[in-house]
């Protein structure tokens, strides 16, 4: 049993579950908010300027790193254990994989077409 000095001593087995172990000040809260305002203005011109195939590229650059604020910010992935960063990179490593995948059955569906005459 962790006596009353581990608790609140950083690194120690228990920072993870002490509500006060990375207090984030609500400045911080607020400047997130604010540039997921900027980048959700910026979508909204991205989609009036005319990019063709990178109008997409674009706003998928612009969604993930929204996400990717909210994620380390508001979900407090940026302070949490790193196991629990193991595990969201394994799950971002699947879904890339589980698109790859997707994207050769896509991709490979002409070639079906193709032969069948």
């Amino acid at each position: 049993m962790h006596n009353l000095q581990d608790r609140f001593h950083p690194g120690s087995a228990q920072e993870h579950f002490d509500p006060m172990s990375h207090v984030v000040p609500i400045r911080m809260y607020v400047t997130i908010w604010a540039a997921l305002m900027i980048f959700t203005g910026l979508t909204v011109f991205a989609a009036t300027v005319e990019l063709h195939v990178f109008n997409i590229v674009l706003a998928l650059l612009i969604a993930t790193i929204k996400g990717t604020l909210v994620a380390l910010f508001f979900m407090h992935l940026r302070y949490s254990t790193k196991l629990t960063m193991v595990t969201v990179i394994a799950a971002i490593f699947f879904l890339f994989i589980l698109f790859g995948l997707s994207m050769t059955d896509y991709l490979t569906r002409a070639w079906l077409t193709n032969t069948i005459h």
